[in-house]
């Protein structure tokens, strides 16, 4: 999300850093590309206007001209202005669940914004770090399937779900499951609505009449962010007849934009709760201005990718790893966890966009494919190993490896990278058994060289990056992770 906010913003900035003073026809002229960038970003222009004349208001001030640094000033001011335009620096706004249960809350918004499975994603997460039973209820009877659906993506969270009763009117399902929900001792009852391609009166007269009857203490306006303006429109229509309380922004992993998520807050008053970062259950993050305000001006977000981690990795697994690290063991059945678990946090490109300075190559992350079919590829060749090979690398002969090339699928080149890389990480396990933390090419995590992207997208080895970017050691490998024997 904001990549090209992010890149076009860097080399405003990049100009601005690289003088000793600034003027204030260069702080006005940087102001202008800004204006631009954010406007491309498809940013509503009223929320531009202020953001640009705020920011102004402070960048060319006596303080800053005068400073002895002022491009950084400029910078920490946009950042400030940033954070305030996307909800202020308060801590990530928590869901209302702490009145006396069942706590209600409705799902609201257009077909195909997303709500079935974001419902589903805030049940899970409900479960999980809350500890608060979950009851979901599906009041879509238009959209074929829709019942059905929420059934199948609660079955799969482990999540109860209210049995559907055919020819039910929404809002006697909305009953019933008031009724289910305080009979099964449930703290939290998730209402999941009818949508439609557009806004219509029957629509909104529909969830009014759900919010009368179910009383929630959170409505919540699912959009997609890749609509743009038309999603800020879309939250500003529903809000003028339902009482929102907050805003989940699906698909955002694919906006490269950013414009609805710095619109929103600014234009409905709401704040935005969530952001949907892929399909799987566990793809919802808080949504945390000053987090956000940092990936954008490039600073990356290192707690997030923290508690990615500490979210997704079993600590008992972790602990084990490291202890076997320590002594400078590292086989082919702990280089499939390391794998798996980096696919858990995000993959290779979501965990490079947490890291500072990874807009600096964006490009290059852009062309390098890092997507989880070159992990999942990875752990299939290891997967066509024997048990006996996986413990004992050096078994793995010309008439093995071509073996494992046929079973995999793929080329003998593919399994010998592999080893390769394999190897690589071994050093490092022997060198962290040692006391030594050789990142090589990500030293200070500053992201590993174009190059070495390009290498990393045909699934060849990092040059002098221990494991590729030397990510693929997670959580053991990076510093502040759990499993780590290194202090951050």
């Amino acid at each position: 999300m904001f990549e090209a906010l992010t890149e076009r913003l860097g080399g405003v900035f990049d100009r601005l850093t690289g003088r000793g003073a600034l003027s204030e026809g260069d702080v006005d002229a940087a102001l202008r590309e800004v204006r631009v960038a954010l406007l491309e970003a498809d940013v509503a222009l009223p929320v531009v206007k202020d953001f640009i004349a705020k920011v102004k208001i402070e960048a060319v001030g006596e303080a800053v001209i005068k400073s002895v640094k002022p491009g950084q000033q400029v910078i920490k001011i946009v950042h400030d202005a940033l954070v305030d335009m996307l909800g202020g620096d308060a801590p990530p706004e928590q869901l209302r669940i702490a009145g006396e249960p069942p706590n209600v809350i409705m799902m609201a918004g257009l077909q195909g914004s997303g709500k079935t499975t974001t419902t589903a994603k805030i049940a899970l997460r409900l479960t999980r770090t809350d500890k608060k039973r979950v009851l979901i209820a599906s009041l879509d009877t238009r959209r074929p399937a829709a019942m059905e659906q929420l059934t199948t993506l609660g079955k799969s969270v482990g999540v109860d779900v209210l049995p559907v009763v055919a020819g039910q009117s929404p809002q006697d399902i909305a009953r019933r499951a008031l009724t289910a929900a305080r009979l099964g001792g449930h703290d939290v009852l998730i209402l999941d609505t009818a949508g439609r391609t557009t806004i219509d009166e029957e629509m909104m007269a529909e969830a009014a009449s759900i919010a009368q009857i179910a009383k929630p203490g959170e409505v919540l306006l699912v959009a997609d962010s890749l609509t743009g303006q038309d999603a800020v429109e879309t939250a500003r229509r529903f809000h003028e007849r339902l009482p929102l309380t907050g805003l989940v922004l699906t698909r955002a992993d694919g906006d490269g934009r950013g414009g609805a998520a710095l619109s929103m807050r600014a234009v409905t008053g709401l704040p935005i709760k969530f952001l949907g970062v892929s399909e799987r259950p566990e793809g919802l993050e808080p949504f945390d201005a000053r987090r956000i305000a940092g990936r954008i001006l490039g600073q990356g977000d290192i707690v997030g990718l923290v508690e990615k981690a500490v979210e997704q990795v079993d600590r008992d697994e972790a602990e084990k790893m490291a202890k076997k690290l320590a002594r400078g063991r590292f086989d082919f059945d702990d280089m499939e966890k390391q794998l798996g678990q980096l696919i858990q946090i995000g993959g290779l490109k979501g965990v490079m966009g947490m890291l500072p300075g990874a807009q600096k190559i964006q490009k290059q992350l852009n062309e390098a494919s890092l997507d989880d079919k070159v992990l999942r590829r990875q752990i299939g060749i290891i997967r066509s190993m024997t048990k006996a090979e996986r413990a004992k690398p050096d078994l793995l002969n010309g008439r093995r490896r071509a073996r494992i090339a046929r079973g995999a699928g793929v080329e003998v080149v593919e399994v010998n990278r592999l080893l390769k890389m394999h190897r690589n990480m071994a050093d490092m396990a022997k060198a962290m058994g040692k006391g030594k933390m050789p990142f090589g090419g990500m030293a200070g995590m500053g992201g590993p060289s174009p190059e070495a992207l390009k290498q990393l997208g045909s699934g060849r080895q990092l040059p002098g990056a221990g494991p590729p970017g030397g990510l693929p050691g997670l959580p053991s490998g990076l510093p502040g992770l759990p499993g780590s024997n290194k202090k951050s």
